[in-house]
Parts: C-alpha cells; sequence; structure tokens
C-alpha cells in the first residue's frame, strides 16, 4: 500500500505575506461546514454536529457578505455530504485567500471535557490531537474507493501524514496567524475554555493551497457547552467570533499590499560586528505575494531598491535584500518591517530551490 501523501505543515515564523487586492480582485473566503448528509458528525447529548456547524458556516458567510471586497464561496449550504478532497479542491479552483473549517468536538471517555481549539495541519504533537485528526478523517471511509482517491490513506495510521510539499511551508504562517486570531476572539470575547491553537493531520486541509484553519468550536458531548452551541446564540456569537477573526486578519493582510507611493529616503542600519556567510546560500527577505504582475521599481515597494519578482505557479513573489550574509540579510528585514512589511520573512535558496533557513544555520561552524 502507498504511503498517504499528506501535506505537513511545520511550525516556523509568524507572519503575513502580502497579497495584492484591487478592485478586480475580491479577497475570497472559503468556509467549509464539515460533515453533512448521511455524516451526521458526532452526535454527542443527541445533537447533531452536521447541522450546528452550517448554520454557523451560514452565519459567517452572512456577515462576511456585507464586505462588497469579500466574496465567500462555500463548500456546502445545504445538508449534502461532501467528500473530504473535494472540499479541498472547492477552494483550490477558487484561488481562495482563506480555507476555514468549522467542526464540533466530542469526548466520549469524559462528558466534563469542554473548550475551543483551532488547528493548522501539521504532525500531530501529541496521542490527542492525533485522536482528534482520525475522527475527522474518517469520514473518507464513508467515500467510494477512498483507497483510490486518497493514495492508500489510512485514517488510523499515524504514519499516513508525512510530509511531501516543501512550498506548503509558505502558508502556515498566516495559518497560524489566523489561527491565533479565531483562538483569541473565542477566549477573550467569548470567554471559553482556551484549547490552544494546534497541529494535527487533518486531511481535509491537504488540497487547500492557501491559508487554511480547521475550528473545533466545542464540546457537544459536555452538556452544557453542547446546549450553547446548539442554540441560536451561542451559533451568533460563535459565528461573530469568527466573522472579527476574519476582518481582522483581512485588515492586516491588505496592510501589507503591493501599492504604489512616493520614493521614501532610506534609513541608515548600522553594520554588524560579525558577518554570518553561506557560500552558495542565497538569503532573501519576502515582502509580497499576489497574482498581479507589479514593476519591482522602488517606488511600487515603498522605496525599497533591488527588489526581485519571482513567478511560482499563479502566484508573482517579490523578495528584496538576496545576499550570501544571513546578518546582512536580517538587516534587510528589519528595514522591510520599518517600511510597512511586518509580514516580512526571511527565505534561502541554493541552486535556485527553496531550502529551509534553520536547516541552513544549524550547518554554522561554531
Amino acid at each position: 500500500m502507498k504511503k498517504a501523501l499528506v501535506i505537513l505543515f511545520i511550525v516556523g515564523m509568524i507572519g503575513f505575506m502580502p497579497v495584492k487586492i484591487n478592485a478586480q480582485q475580491q479577497f475570497k473566503v472559503v468556509l467549509d461546514a464539515g460533515h453533512g448528509g448521511t455524516d451526521p458528525g458526532n452526535t454527542g447529548n443527541g445533537y447533531l454536529e452536521k447541522d450546528i456547524v452550517l448554520k454557523i458556516a451560514l452565519e459567517v458567510g452572512d456577515l462576511l457578505e456585507k464586505d462588497k471586497d469579500i466574496k465567500v464561496i462555500y463548500t456546502r449550504k445545504d445538508d449534502t455530504f461532501i467528500e473530504l478532497h473535494e472540499r479541498g479542491s472547492i477552494a483550490h479552483k477558487a484561488e481562495a485567500d482563506l480555507f476555514v473549517s468549522i467542526h464540533c468536538d466530542s469526548f466520549e471517555p469524559n462528558a466534563k471535557v469542554f473548550g475551543a481549539g483551532t488547528f493548522v495541519l501539521g504532525l500531530h504533537e501529541n496521542d490527542r490531537n492525533f485522536e482528534i485528526a482520525k475522527k475527522e478523517n474518517s469520514v473518507i471511509l464513508l467515500e467510494d474507493n477512498y483507497e483510490q482517491k486518497y493514495d492508500g490513506f489510512d485514517p488510523n495510521s499515524p504514519e499516513s501524514v508525512i510530509s511531501i510539499i516543501m512550498m506548503q511551508e509558505e502558508y502556515l504562517d498566516q495559518s497560524l496567524a489566523l489561527a491565533s486570531l479565531i483562538q483569541n476572539k473565542f477566549v477573550g470575547d467569548l470567554n471559553r475554555k482556551d484549547r490552544k491553537v494546534k497541529q494535527a493531520g487533518f486531511l481535509v486541509l491537504r488540497n487547500t493551497f492557501m491559508p487554511s484553519v480547521l475550528v473545533e468550536l466545542g464540546f457537544l458531548t459536555n452538556k452544557k457547552e453542547g446546549a450553547f452551541l446548539n442554540s441560536k446564540v451561542g451559533q451568533q456569537k460563535m459565528a461573530k467570533a469568527i466573522y472579527d477573526a476574519i476582518k481582522t486578519y483581512k485588515k492586516q493582510h491588505d496592510a501589507n499590499t503591493v501599492v504604489e507611493v512616493k520614493p521614501k529616503p532610506k534609513k541608515p542600519i548600522a553594520k554588524a560586528e560579525k558577518s554570518r556567510i553561506f557560500k552558495g546560500v542565497d538569503f532573501k527577505v519576502q515582502i509580497a505575494s499576489g497574482r498581479k504582475r507589479v514593476s519591482t521599481e522602488s517606488y511600487n515597494f515603498k522605496g525599497l531598491k533591488g527588489v526581485e519578482r519571482i513567478r511560482i505557479g499563479a502566484h508573482h513573489k517579490y523578495y528584496y535584500g538576496k545576499t550570501s550574509d544571513y546578518t546582512e540579510v536580517k538587516k534587510a528585514q528589519k528595514l522591510a518591517k520599518e517600511k510597512g512589511y511586518v509580514g516580512a520573512f526571511v527565505v534561502a535558496f541554493r541552486g535556485g530551490k527553496k531550502i529551509s533557513v534553520h536547516e541552513i544555520l544549524k550547518t554554522e561552524q561554531k
């Protein structure tokens, strides 16, 4: 049996990768109500997860659609069974900017367990995270020919969660940022118990080539929390929290868009006391990414000179400060942030191929 090819995100630096927003290109958000149709999800205390998450997803969508700059795409708007791979495909085909999958949790061994948690894709950090992912992934057993569709993926096997696509690392920063915003809204605004932002191998996220999160709203197996999530008031409050987080993310996202501005004088940066040169490695600062091709003249990048543009798939990525000296590239990153690119982050290339900055730094001779 072939090993399943499941995308792994590895925790890295927190930041936003700016994307160009204009009148012709709306910010696209895919809302994925988990389960549906023949798959009820969990049924703690007699509640139906599929119904609760659908109502909340539609409520989030109604709030978002009041913003003319946001386009909402639903994986389902009624009680329909949608296969996991199709949910990610919907987001991918739409070239979405965000993917938010909404679920409710359960824990049969202990009905007292409660709280909200938000997940991004990655290796399970502990047995509990794996059990949550296994439960959500097991829906593929309801699909025909799931072995072929998912390359032999076994929802019961930890070994099925493996890393294969390095380019997915770039989305982890944004996924973690969005997950943190959602979690902070649940805890800070609604006083829900904080079950933290975590990583787990959710199959529904594997085909989402964009910032993606999976939300576990709370435990239906907990009588009090289940009643809250099943209530109109509870659903409206949870939906408003998710909506507020997405709006905050978009606001921060828009602050880093590629815009034409008048050149500003470059601020001098003090030289480092010691260079950290890695021969054969090109460090760069990624300051922006977008579908629109923008001239690399400095007036388009807040006065930053020497910006490099590289096309990767449907996106153009913009880099600044190419050097083999890690100390110098960190200064370039600081300058980019001072210019307003607060999500700027360092990347590394060798022979034109992207490599891990962390692994390169580990090779440094002491």
